[in-house]
């Protein structure tokens, strides 16, 4: 007989239902009825981030000695899967500071935790992860941003790429090479404020989905970064700092595919009990009953990656594989769903004034970023052989 230490607990405490139940009444009040609008216009959803902040859904990861409410991964995958079912782009956008915190809580200086996440807790600051550059998505080694140590200051210089929030960013994490001959051991990570001399943002991109979440590149010219700002106080931590983020980071980037598919789910299966074929409910068709069965099973087989990830890393043991098994399975799942959800509406499925059609193009860059469906392949194959 097993001890209770070793039992499977499925249900969520009191804490996480209630907390759960905050998200699910925000998403439905706040993000539902302004997501079209949103998506339309391309606007960043700023004083919803800024509301959501102040109803206490964000930055739930930080440690309570900066300032956070120390709750863990897991109930960020909770509130992530919510605010995703409200708006992907929305749940994008205001997760910018959980990846970008997230290489500060693993190793920066206790000092630079106090400065950097006090910023996000006191006065709902915004924060972007600077990586991704034109030459350089899923091969990180290949950046080109270099830091060199003149003084006091590090001079850093670079352009990086499809930067999330980074129009509206008061601080960024930036990897850069500061002995470039050392490899993936000779980058290093930087807390560089965004109003600093050097720093400038380019135009917002135009994407297919999730569109009110600002997407931009950011240029580092000559940009004088203090020596106390490098991450941990030491050279040679970037490659690490930047990697650790993403396994607390892709359980949540894989809670907002299952919120998106689960949304889709419930669209598709409102609409197949309305509509009416050959004399009956669409649903009642057995393809049409069998598409809508296979969407349950898979969301929640990907709740069930989602959840374990998420339990490994608040109990410190490794989930990089199992972060990597939910963001691949997640990722294409929430693909299949829409296209399937699209399918069943048919005609009006293809029609932007349906919300399948929206559901359908926010869902493809799960498989794109954070690491790609074909990363997380190779991630996972890495780890099954060790």
């Amino acid at each position: 007989m097993a001890s209770p230490l070793n039992m499977v607990e499925f249900s969520l405490s009191e804490e996480e239902e209630m907390l759960r139940d905050l998200a699910h009444e925000f998403a439905e009040t706040e993000l539902r009825p302004n997501s079209e609008h949103w998506d339309n216009n391309r606007e960043y959803p700023r004083d919803a981030i800024r509301l959501c902040h102040e109803t206490g859904l964000t930055n739930l990861h930080i440690p309570e000695a900066y300032g956070g409410m120390g709750m863990g991964v897991m109930a960020e995958v909770i509130v992530q899967e919510e605010l995703a079912w409200g708006d992907s782009g929305f749940a994008t956008a205001a997760y910018a500071n959980g990846l970008t915190g997230a290489p500060i809580i693993t190793g920066a200086t206790d000092a630079q935790k106090e400065k950097y996440l006090g910023m996000l807790i006191d006065d709902g600051a915004l924060c972007s992860y600077c990586v991704t550059e034109p030459v350089a998505g899923s091969d990180v080694q290949g950046i080109n941003t270099n830091a060199v140590l003149n003084g006091e200051h590090y001079v850093l210089n670079g352009t990086k790429m499809f930067i999330t929030g980074a129009k509206y960013a008061d601080w960024f994490f930036v990897l850069a090479y500061t002995n470039k001959e050392a490899g993936y051991k000779g980058m290093s990570g930087f807390i560089v404020e965004s109003s600093w001399d050097g720093v400038s943002i380019g135009k917002k991109e135009d994407v297919m989905g999730q569109r009110c979440s600002d997407t931009r590149s950011v240029i580092f010219q000559d940009v004088k970064v203090p020596v106390e700002n490098l991450i941990g106080g030491e050279e040679g931590n970037g490659w690490f700092n930047a990697m650790s983020a993403f396994d607390l980071s892709r359980p949540c980037v894989s809670a907002h595919a299952v919120g998106v598919a689960r949304a889709a789910y419930e669209h598709a299966l409102a609409y197949s009990l309305e509509r009416e074929a050959f004399g009956k409910p669409i649903f009642n068709h057995q393809m049409i009953m069998a598409k809508l069965a296979d969407m349950k099973t898979n969301i929640e087989a990907g709740r069930l990656l989602v959840w374990k990830s998420a339990w490994l890393a608040d109990n410190g043991q490794p989930n990089t594989e199992a972060a990597a098994h939910a963001k691949r399975f997640c990722a294409d799942m929430a693909t299949e769903i829409t296209i399937e959800a699209v399918q069943i509406f048919g005609g009006y499925g293809y029609s932007e004034e349906y919300p399948v059609a929206r559901l359908m193009r926010a869902a493809k860059v799960f498989q794109i970023y954070e690491g790609a469906s074909e990363i997380q392949r190779l991630i996972i194959g890495r780890e099954i052989t060790r």
